[in-house]
Formats: structure tokens, sequence, C-alpha cells
């Protein structure tokens, strides 16, 4: 079961900045595709990268290096400034998934995160924050977006089926409902400033 915490970056330039919203495959589990997922406030990395860095230094080890694909981020920098180091920054095209971020840490191991875009819906985020984060999964970042998609699309037709049965009184007569196809899920509560994460599992292997 996926713990959540509050945790709030200790970092020096905004002290009333957001905290961080994550989360993170549970300590002991088996090595997967992806271990955790990040929902950023925003497409400019290198404004986005120091909360993050924040975080995982303490969980993973000091990271040294990302890897992004630049399909979802306007600019790259090469390196980006965060608490008391630098991180390289790369780009990769073709070699990485569009929704996925590569992280190093020198000498420890490599992670991967599912990068839900900004603009996500709460409901479709919290989904993929915790999907991101079950060992059991074995989906990759594009593939979990897809699904989030279908599910959120499936989610609108219910609910205009749903709409038309109240205009015909389907609901004063007792008829079925629609469910929501989006399942309940453990997630950081959205809209309250919280961060989900779980013990992190062994690094993979470089």
């Amino acid at each position: 079961m996926t713990a959540t915490v509050s945790y709030a970056p200790t970092l020096e330039d905004r002290p009333s900045s957001p905290l961080l919203r994550m989360s993170l495959a549970p300590s002991g589990s088996a090595p997967v595709l992806l271990d955790g997922a990040w929902w950023p406030r925003s497409r400019d990395l290198g404004a986005e990268l120091p909360s993050l860095t924040a975080v995982l230094d303490s969980l993973w080890g000091r990271i040294t290096r990302v890897t992004v694909n630049p399909a979802h981020w306007p600019t790259v920098p090469r390196k980006v400034p965060v608490a008391g180091h630098v991180v390289k920054v790369g780009s990769f095209m073709a070699q990485q998934d569009p929704h996925q971020m590569l992280l190093l840490s020198y000498r420890v191991g490599r992670w991967d995160l599912l990068v839900i875009p900004p603009q996500t819906n709460p409901v479709a985020a919290a989904w993929l924050l915790a999907a991101a984060s079950d060992p059991l999964r074995t989906s990759t970042a594009s593939e979990l977006m897809a699904e989030a998609a279908r599910l959120g699309t499936a989610t609108e037709t219910d609910r205009a089926v749903e709409a038309v049965w109240d205009s015909e009184g389907g609901h004063e007569a007792g008829g079925p409902s629609s469910t929501p196809r989006i399942p309940a899920v453990v997630a950081p509560v959205i809209g309250i400033p919280a961060v989900a994460i779980a013990t992190p599992h062994p690094a993979k292997e470089v």
C-alpha cells in the first residue's frame, strides 16, 4: 500500500512555494518500468526541477543528471542549479518516451518517472499518480497516459448518457445510473498541498 505524507521542500527561493505532487513505488517491489509519477505545475523545466530534486536527493541520493524527451518541454536547459549542486539535463527525441523522465544518481542507480502534464484534470492526475506507483503494473508512461485518456472519454460518455437519462426522468423512475469509469485510488487529495511519497525501492542498475 502506498504511504501518503505531507512534505515541504526546504528551498530558499520561495518559502511559500507550493508543495510537490509526486508518488513513488513502495519499498521492496520488483523492478518496474516506472518508479512513480510527478505532476509538475508548468512546463518550465528549469523552474520545476529544483523542487523535485529537493525531495529525491534525500530519498535516492544526489540526483546528478536527468533526461527528457523535448516533445513536451518547450525549453530544455543543459544545466539546472538546484539546492547545493547542479543537475545536468539531456534530451532524446527518438529514444525516450515523451511522458517519461529518467533520473540518475551518481554511483547509486537510475529511476524513471511518469511526467503528468500540468493541465491534467485532478481526477485523471490522481489515477495516474496511483497507477504509475503500482508495482503490479507493467505499462510504459505513454501507455498509462493513453489508458487515462480512454477512461476519461468513457467517463464523459457515461455523464452524457446520464444527463439524457435524467432529462427523461430516468432517476426519478428508479432507473440505473452510470458509474464513473476512472476508479478510486490511493493518491494525494488534489487541491490540498500534499505529496504522496512511498519509501522508494532500490534503484535500477544503470
